[in-house]
């Protein structure tokens, strides 16, 4: 529930506070707007000069306290007070709503089921879980019940609580210290930001040291003896020619045992025998 619809279930009674020229009208009134289904802020009520002039009766000066603490006060404070009249269901249900939402958005609040149950004076964990459902089904708060857990999980509570006189000073406390956390957090990121800015230009001015290496020695490479890939195929070629030539039988004559027309190496062996055995034909 947003402050526009709290504020126009209050304006009626608004109107009313301004006829209320009698103790007795003025604490009537009261007691219909706290009871009134959709109340929830009354700052503006107190402010009303004839609801106003109440708080210095000695009689009447409690129900002008009474409508405080449905302003800004809970529950515990209402109990707190002995002297106080007793509240209708309706009023007792509506503080206790208020108070849930005290709870809810107070910093590091206790919001297990046995916390709650002892501020809000409740009998049992399911009369506390069907407080919550309803201040659910109000738009008063966003929670999810964890009853294995035994906690009631806030997600947002509605800006519905008046500020008590004096709390202005706490509250700008808060803010500072919430500004002051702000500012640690953007100073952190910001020197991680810059950490991460000078390892990227130190990693590039290696990249670029290295690129400038390997292109000096392909450069190097070239003047000296022109492509080794080609270099180093011409030497395979020229081996393989070698091996060749060693493989071959030293006994083979060019041109074959006739010996007709290519180039001679020479007898041999066999050629000496054979010019032998001609010999002793001739004989």
């Amino acid at each position: 529930m947003d402050q526009t619809r709290a504020l126009t279930a209050l304006a009626p009674y608004l109107a009313l506070a301004k006829s209320a020229t009698s103790p007795r009208a003025a604490i009537d009134l009261i007691t219909q707007a706290t009871s009134a289904p959709n109340t929830y802020v009354f700052a503006e009520l107190l402010e009303q000069p004839n609801i106003h002039a109440i708080r210095r009766s000695d009689e009447y000066g409690i129900y002008h306290y009474i409508l405080e603490i449905f302003a800004w006060g809970t529950w515990q404070d209402y109990k707190a007070d002995a002297s106080l009249p007793p509240l209708s269901e309706q009023q007792t249900q509506k503080l206790k709503l208020l108070s849930l939402l005290s709870y809810a958005a107070a910093p590091s609040a206790d919001l297990g089921y046995a916390a709650l149950t002892s501020k809000l004076d409740l009998s049992s964990t399911s009369e506390l879980e069907s407080l919550v459902t309803i201040a659910i089904y109000n738009s008063l708060l966003t929670a999810t019940l964890n009853p294995s857990a035994q906690t009631v999980v806030i997600t947002s509570v509605a800006p519905l609580r008046d500020l008590a006189p004096g709390s202005i000073a706490s509250l700008l406390g808060d803010l500072n210290a919430w500004s002051q956390r702000c500012d640690s957090v953007l100073s952190d990121l910001q020197a991680e930001i810059a950490n991460v800015e000078a390892t990227a230009q130190k990693k590039a001015k290696a990249d670029a040291r290295r690129e400038k290496q390997v292109s000096a020695a392909l450069e190097e490479g070239g003047k000296g003896g022109g492509n080794p890939a080609q270099a180093n195929s011409k030497g395979t070629r020229s081996g393989n020619r070698k091996d060749e030539d060693d493989d071959a039988d030293p006994m083979d004559v060019d041109g074959g045992l006739g010996g007709g027309g290519g180039k001679k190496r020479g007898t041999g062996v066999i050629g000496g025998m054979f010019g032998k055995m001609g010999k002793s034909s001739g004989r």
